[in-house]
């Protein structure tokens, strides 16, 4: 369980262990809440804060730290080949000023549009899974703008998705 944001990574070793990944609107309230309908085990968001329901609804960055140690003393192996087993994703992180004549909501209907072919989550702005990477637009809690992220098997090609998404919202009118 983890936020829209957060690396797929999170969502591919769930589900090679069986289990069943849920995603939430970015922030620890959202996460929380999300976890306790959904009964989860296990959550946090991309910024390493990691929330155990059974110690407690907050994040917890020593619970993450004494989870990996705990993981890396029972697997007997080093940093690098425990790192080696796990999904690699690359992150761009951009934004864009939002422009007062062109409102979220258009640019989300032409990107709904423009990648109907593929599963979207509108909870919390609007992501789109492609295959094998996926862009999340959301707007700012806090600033006027708005924050495209992506992620992809190289850094290059999550700088390009994020820069063809933005060059498509550049061309909405």
């Amino acid at each position: 369980m983890s936020n829209l944001s957060s690396t797929r990574a999170l969502r591919d070793v769930t589900e090679q262990h069986g289990c069943t990944y849920f995603a939430s609107a970015v922030g620890e309230v959202n996460v929380v809440t999300k976890m306790k309908a959904e009964k989860a085990v296990i959550g946090g968001e991309g910024n390493g804060g990691i929330i155990v329901p059974d110690l407690h609804y907050g994040r917890d960055a020593l619970i993450g730290i004494a989870l990996f140690l705990s993981h890396l003393a029972k697997s007997e192996k080093t940093c690098s080949i425990l790192r080696a087993g796990y999904p690699t994703y690359f992150m761009s992180k951009k934004k864009m000023d939002l422009n007062a004549n062109l409102s979220l909501s258009t640019i989300f209907e032409k990107m709904k549009n423009e990648f109907s072919a593929y599963p979207m989550n509108d909870v919390d702005g609007l992501k789109i899974d492609f295959e094998n990477e996926w862009v999340h637009l959301r707007s700012s809690n806090t600033e006027p703008i708005m924050r495209i992220y992506t992620e992809a098997k190289t850094q290059a090609a999550a700088d390009a998705l994020a820069d063809k998404i933005i060059q498509l919202i550049l061309k909405i009118q």
